[in-house]
């Protein structure tokens, strides 16, 4: 049995759970954390106006910041199924499971197109 300190997080992520899923709202909550910081030193190494050795400063911080800061490592991913492939932006949902939702009527204001 482990020690009662060691304990899972509970996660309600509302979607099909597995490491990619679990990895994927982190690095979501360590961008949130860290956005704003990362658009100011941004703004500052753009600054033409500022001295280069502060823009060079700035440039080490940036890069120095945590990977899963960076907005290129949060991929969409389905609520539903956790997959990464097909998704449809607006629902966040796979192709396929938008499909079974709009037509079991859970998505409002999504219908069948017939002409």
């Amino acid at each position: 049995m482990p020690p009662p300190s060691f304990r899972p997080k509970k996660l309600d992520l509302g979607c099909f759970i597995n490491i990619r899923t679990i990895r994927d709202n982190a690095k979501r909550l360590v961008y949130e954390k860290y956005e704003a910081e990362r658009q100011a030193l941004r703004y500052i190494i753009r600054n033409t106006t500022l001295p280069p050795r502060t823009r060079a400063e700035a440039q080490l911080q940036l890069t120095q910041m945590p990977v899963y800061s960076r907005p290129t490592q949060i991929r969409n991913r389905c609520i539903l199924g956790g997959k990464s492939r097909a998704i449809l932006s607006d629902f966040r949902m796979t192709r396929f499971n938008f499909r079974m939702q709009a037509l079991a009527g859970n998505l409002p204001g999504v219908k069948k197109a017939s002409w």
